[in-house]
Order: structure tokens, then C-alpha cells, then sequence
């Protein structure tokens, strides 16, 4: 707003720059711009500020669709002033020379204004189209033909006022409706979440029995190299067997060839031997076959002798001495 300062009878005023200062002295236009700032004389002056900023008008705008269904749209509409002395003609925007306050609610003027023509314009749209319509793709539609409507003759133009953009934030039905027509949406989306779900499991199934079997197979394997690694081992155990039975069997035969061997050494040293003694006795007995009895005798006396034990004492009876000394004496006779 205005800046308003005074001093005795005179006021200064000063506008910022993106507002529009108007002065009049006794109803006639006497200075008017952006930003201007002057003294004057209250009791023959008026001032009228008009603001040249862009300015923004959030509209929620309620009606009825054309199958009797609640539709609600939020619109957010930015607005701008282009001609100010138009609109200061049409809305008064002058000042309290004393406070530099708006006299009125001009502002809320404009914002009633665009208020009722974008409401009318949508709740002729709206009333026109279900309730799908307008929420599917007509929503654009929506916006373009506020935003023409706003603009058109008879609108906003003779009022010095250009709309710079219309946005519709959001368009829905009632809570209960739109709650029932995002019904099927979800059931689409749940069905397709346990769609993922199902597939996931049975890919996770089959990747478990995929592993299972392979596992099976590796254990099939396992145990099919283990049969072969004991008919293996049966067979070198049995080739092992054999062959320490074919060398136990030629340790035998050579064992008993050698025992053969040295018996018949053995024997034949043994038959030479008794052969060599045989033939030595045979000898001796040719020998003896001579001799005469009394050196047979002698011989036999001595052989004796040989062969008995120690004798420490002989006793020699009249007996047994007589008959010897008889024959000894016989001989040398």
C-alpha cells in the first residue's frame, strides 16, 4: 500500500514501484504512473492506487455431474491488472488520505468476480459430462474453457484485467464415490500384485525343485560312484587275494621242492653213508670170518671193555677163573 505521511496542512503520498498511483484535483486527472510520489492538498484531492503485480485466486468450485453426482474442482487462477485507469473507472481503488488504506475491499471485488464467472463456467462444463468424463480426460478441457471464458468479451476485458494462467489442481467426486470408483482400480492392482506374487512363488517352486533335482541327481551320481568304487575295491581286494594266494602257492611249491630237494640230499647222503657203512661192516665181518676164535674172543673181551662203565672193584671167583686158565693153558700147550 501507499505510504501516507503529513505535515500541517499538506499530505505526501508514495506508491511502490509495482503499484499504480492516480492523482485527481477536483475531478480532474492531474498525474498518474508507476511508483510516483507527491504532495498535495487533501481538501481538493483524491488519490486512487491500483496494484500491477501478478496476483493469485485459489477457487473451489462444487457441482453437480450430469449423472447427479458431486464433482468438486480446485482451481488456481493468476490474474494481472493491464489497464489501470479501466479498472479504476470500474472498481474504486481510492485511498484514506489519512491512512493511505484502500476505502473499500477492491480486491475481493475482482476476486468475486472471477469467482462467479469461472464457477459458472464450470458448473456449466461439469453439468454437461458424467462424472467419468470429468474425471478422465476432460479435466483439460475443463481448464482451457476457463481460462477462455475469463478472457472473452463480456469477461474480464472491460475490466482491464488479463488472466496469465488457469490451473486445475485437482478435480474428484464425492469421498463415498470416489472411494467406489477406485474400487475396481485397486481390485486391478491387488490382482495384479497377486499375479506377481503367485509367479514369484512358482518361480521361487521351481527353482526349489529345480535345485532338489539336481541335488537328487548329485546324490543319484554319488551313489552310482559309490557302487562302482566298491565293485572296484571288491575286485582289487579279490585280484589281491589271488595274487597272494598265487605267491603263497609258489612259495609252497618252492618250499617243498626245496624240502624235496634237500631230503633227497638228504637220503642220498644217507644211503651212501649206510652203503659206505655197509660196506665197511661187510668188510670188518670178511675180516673177523678169519680170524680165530680166541682172537674173536679177545676182540669181543675188548669190545667189551670198551663199553662198560668204570669198575672200581673186580672180584674174581675160583669159578670163574679155573675154566679160563684151562683153555689159556690148552692154547699155549
Amino acid at each position: 500500500m501507499a505510504q501516507m505521511t503529513g505535515i500541517l496542512w499538506w499530505r505526501h503520498v508514495r506508491a511502490e514501484s509495482s503499484n499504480y498511483l492516480m492523482f485527481d484535483r477536483r475531478g480532474k486527472r492531474v498525474q498518474a504512473g508507476r511508483g510516483l510520489a507527491l504532495w498535495f492538498r487533501p481538501l481538493i484531492a483524491s488519490v486512487s492506487e491500483v496494484p500491477l503485480d501478478d496476483r493469485a485466486l485459489a477457487l473451489l468450485i462444487k457441482s453437480s455431474s450430469a449423472d447427479h453426482q458431486d464433482v468438486t474442482v480446485q482451481v488456481d487462477v493468476a490474474w494481472r491488472v493491464v489497464d489501470p485507469e479501466l479498472l479504476a473507472q470500474r472498481v474504486d481503488f481510492s485511498l484514506e488520505l489519512s491512512s493511505g488504506l484502500w476505502k473499500g475491499k477492491p480486491l475481493e471485488k475482482i476476486a468475486n468476480r472471477l469467482t462467479e464467472q469461472a464457477r459458472q463456467v464450470a458448473a456449466d462444463w461439469i453439468g454437461a459430462h458424467t462424472l467419468a468424463q470429468a474425471l478422465g480426460s476432460g479435466a483439460a478441457e475443463l481448464r482451457v474453457r476457463i481460462a477462455q471464458e475469463l478472457q472473452s468479451e463480456g469477461g474480464l476485458d472491460d475490466l482491464g484485467i488479463r488472466i496469465v494462467s488457469v490451473r486445475l489442481a485437482n478435480v474428484c467426486a464425492d469421498s463415498d464415490v470416489e472411494r467406489a470408483l477406485q474400487t475396481p482400480a485397486r481390485e486391478l492392482l491387488q490382482q495384479s500384485a497377486d499375479k506377481a506374487t503367485f509367479e514369484r512363488r512358482a518361480l521361487a517352486v521351481e527353482r526349489e525343485r529345480a535345485i532338489e533335482e539336481n541335488e537328487l541327481n548329485n546324490r543319484i551320481e554319488l551313489a552310482r560312484q559309490e557302487e562302482q568304487l566298491v565293485q572296484q575295491q571288491g575286485l582289487n581286494c579279490k585280484r589281491q587275494a589271488q595274487d597272494e594266494a598265487d605267491a603263497t602257492a609258489i612259495r609252497v611249491r618252492v618250499h617243498a621242492e626245496s624240502e624235496r630237494v634237500k631230503a633227497e640230499a638228504e637220503a642220498a647222503g644217507i644211503r651212501e653213508v649206510e652203503t659206505a657203512r655197509a660196506e665197511a661192516e661187510r668188510a670188518r665181518v670178511d675180516i673177523y670170518r678169519d680170524l680165530p676164535q680166541s682172537v674173536l674172543m679177545g676182540l669181543a673181551a675188548r669190545e667189551l671193555a670198551g663199553n662198560l662203565p668204570d669198575v672200581e672193584h673186580l672180584v674174581i671167583s675160583p669159578d670163574t677163573l679155573t675154566p679160563i686158565l684151562g683153555r689159556l693153558a690148552e692154547r699155549v700147550g
